[in-house]
């Protein structure tokens, strides 16, 4: 289990973010397709699809792990006013924010695996190793549920030797 975390996300400000999108999922596999257009038509529309390869990743195992993990499987979805899983992504200057929520308060569960021809099982492997940063945290008020989110630097910071010495 591992504890919630919030170090490395960028406050929720909504004065801060230059730009921010998001949409339902329904409660079946197939809304992980939807997650990637999703993605890829947003990413266009900010220009930043040079980024979409590993950001879709991303996005594809944190929708998965969410239909997978977080919403109960006997659930009827038809009608549904809410559904169950949401995508958020959040844009400021140089990050990028993935964010998913779920109904589940339960926390990302990262297996340990040495088999890395198993087809399942490195979702949270794949999310650290193509993001900079991730975490979750849990919801409050009537939302409940969790928020997982990856954070991805858009533009490498200046270290000191590409300061200037004037």
């Amino acid at each position: 289990m591992l504890e919630p975390l919030r170090q490395g996300l960028p406050p929720l400000d909504p004065a801060a973010v230059s730009d921010a999108a998001s949409c339902s999922l329904p409660a079946r596999y197939e809304a992980v397709g939807d997650a990637r257009r999703f993605t890829r038509r947003t990413l266009d529309q900010w220009e930043l699809g040079d980024h979409f390869d590993d950001i879709c990743l991303v996005v594809s195992e944190l929708v998965t792990n969410a239909l997978r993990h977080a919403v109960p499987v006997n659930s009827v979805h038809s009608g549904e006013q809410k559904p169950p899983v949401r995508l958020h992504l959040m844009r400021w200057t140089e990050r990028l924010v993935c964010a998913v929520r779920d109904p589940s308060q339960d926390s990302p569960v990262a297996r340990d695996s040495d088999d890395f021809s198993a087809e399942s099982g490195r979702g949270l492997f794949l999310v650290d190793s193509f993001s900079d940063s991730w975490g979750w945290h849990p919801m409050t008020g009537a939302l409940g549920g969790k928020l997982v989110w990856a954070l991805f630097r858009l533009q490498p910071h200046a270290g000191p030797a590409a300061a200037s010495t004037e």
